[in-house]
């Protein structure tokens, strides 16, 4: 097996027990058999990399079958998140579309059910930033962001809550941000559109609660993606003295938190915004 190209991808490998050998094992970990034979099916938006990528690993180690969907100019990291899936031993695949297009959205979502018959767990990830202080923001950076973060949301909700009603179960996490809590200077786009989620969220699980379908979200922090990875050091410091904590956060610790909400475990819990974020907003 090649080893992977991107050393982000096989450090994120490494956490969830996934090595590039001809065996592909899992290190250390016991597959749940009756997980395996009872695979959901879960989606996951921008789930080529990033937090995203994470999200659909963690599920992958407890044997769901993923689905991701991107836009990336290429298919480069897709094909290597889409091969760590299938080492895990699940069924994986991937989708290059425009979330915040309702009718891109509405016809994939029929082929994933024209082939699947359900999706149980679908989770909102996809994001864009345009930032800029407010007075000098185009119509353009407020429209996109707005169209990318919140109505993706909005698009792809819509597109499985049927079945899932119909169903009885399902699980729906959306990912946000603590600035949509707490705001930040130069994001009014990107901090609206995560303010928007929330509410968002515990607009629909009120409507859907009754048909056992349950929906949450989840605020990362400061985490270690390619998004932050691009921030000038003096923003990187000035996050740093607001997180109690004294560390940036992991993909892997916002992928813990949305995949234990479509749990078992979490059962009783909709409507709710969970927070990893070391202590920045409490």
């Amino acid at each position: 097996m090649k080893p992977y190209t991107n050393k982000r991808i096989a450090d994120e490998s490494r956490y969830w027990g996934i090595y590039s050998s001809a065996e592909a094992v899992l290190s250390g970990r016991q597959v749940d058999i009756v997980n395996k034979l009872k695979a959901r099916l879960a989606v996951i938006t921008g789930g080529s990399k990033g937090i995203g990528r994470n999200v659909a690993l963690r599920f992958a180690v407890a044997q769901d079958n993923i689905i991701i969907v991107h836009y990336d100019p290429d298919e480069k990291d897709a094909a290597e998140t889409l091969r760590a899936l299938r080492q895990l031993g699940v069924e994986a695949e991937s989708y290059k579309i425009d979330v915040s297009s309702f009718e891109a959205v509405d016809s994939l979502f029929k082929d994933i059910f024209s082939k699947h018959k359900k999706i149980d767990v679908l989770v909102n990830n996809a994001g864009i930033t345009r930032d800029s202080l407010l007075m000098r923001m185009t119509e353009d950076q407020w429209d996109t962001v707005i169209r990318v973060n919140l109505k993706s949301v909005f698009n792809c909700t819509h597109a499985v809550l049927r079945s899932m009603i119909k169903e009885r179960q399902g699980c729906i996490v959306n990912i946000a941000s603590v600035v949509g809590q707490i705001g930040n200077a130069g994001q009014a786009n990107y901090s609206a559109s995560k303010a928007g989620i929330m509410g968002f969220t515990k607009t629909v699980a009120r409507e859907v609660a009754p048909r056992g379908v349950r929906v949450n979200a989840v605020a990362p922090g400061f985490i270690d993606t390619e998004m932050t990875a691009v921030l000038p050091d003096t923003v990187k410091e000035s996050f740093m003295k607001q997180i109690p904590l004294g560390k940036i956060g992991r993909p892997e610790d916002v992928a813990e938190a949305a995949y234990w909400l479509c749990t078992d475990a979490a059962s009783y819990i909709t409507g709710q915004i969970i927070h990893v974020n070391g202590g920045m907003y409490m």
